[in-house]
């Protein structure tokens, strides 16, 4: 064998060694994580439990079902059913289609954010749960169930596909928190939650996860969640 080729194959052999580190390291953090999301959503149940029971049961006392589900796309393209608290009126889409086509300001906050500061849709109750993200507990089950994570990107709608650039959200299950959560949260663009979503794909470990749940409760009790 020729120099060159000694060094070529050197190199090629460095190079798959350290890739397949890499790639043995990222399955043990994926398996981790699984396990962590379990064994915490578990850890959680009782207390979540009796929090949503007690606000569902308002909910069903305002007039119509207490929880609401969505289809949702998760990893891979997959799509599941997102679970929540019911926090919008009955006739959510009527009203919706009708706010846009009367506010153009609110039709171009849509477009931006694909949300509304000001959403015509929410009930009063709603609002609350909204503000402390006390309607998303229910995804506790989504994330038993495993189509999501406790640390991921935001979960998308099917339509929103066609308006996310780049691939990262694809590569990961979507999180009942994320970067998302803990920087503008409400207040960023879909195309700034996307950038959010490649940097959390890039710095994903398990400090990271534990910082980023560290976090969010402070995040969430400064009631931005609207």
């Amino acid at each position: 064998m020729s120099e060159g080729n000694l060094r070529y194959s050197l190199r090629f052999i460095t190079k798959s060694s350290t890739s397949s580190r890499r790639d043995k390291s990222r399955s043990l953090y994926f398996a981790a994580k699984r396990f962590f999301d379990v064994a915490v959503t578990l850890l959680a149940a009782p207390l979540a439990l009796m929090v949503v029971g007690v606000f569902a049961l308002l909910i069903w006392l305002n007039g119509g079902k207490a929880f609401f589900s969505q289809p949702r796309v998760g990893k891979g393209g997959r799509i599941f059913n997102l679970w929540k608290l019911r926090t919008m009126a009955t006739d959510a889409d009527k009203r919706l289609q009708e706010h846009l086509a009367a506010d153009p300001d609110a039709r171009a906050e849509w477009d931006a954010k694909q949300k509304l500061q000001n959403d015509p849709r929410i009930t009063r109750l709603g609002r609350y749960l909204r503000k402390y993200s006390i309607d998303e507990l229910p995804q506790l089950l989504n994330v038993l169930a495993g189509d999501m994570s406790l640390v991921g990107p935001r979960p998308m709608l099917p339509e929103q596909r066609q308006y996310y650039p780049g691939t990262a959200y694809f590569n990961m299950r979507p999180g009942l928190t994320g970067l998302w959560q803990i920087s503008e949260r409400n207040g960023c663009t879909f195309v700034e939650r996307a950038l959010h979503d490649t940097r959390y794909s890039v710095m994903m470990c398990f400090s990271a996860d534990l910082w980023i749940l560290f976090l969010t409760p402070m995040v969430v009790l400064k009631g931005t969640g609207l």
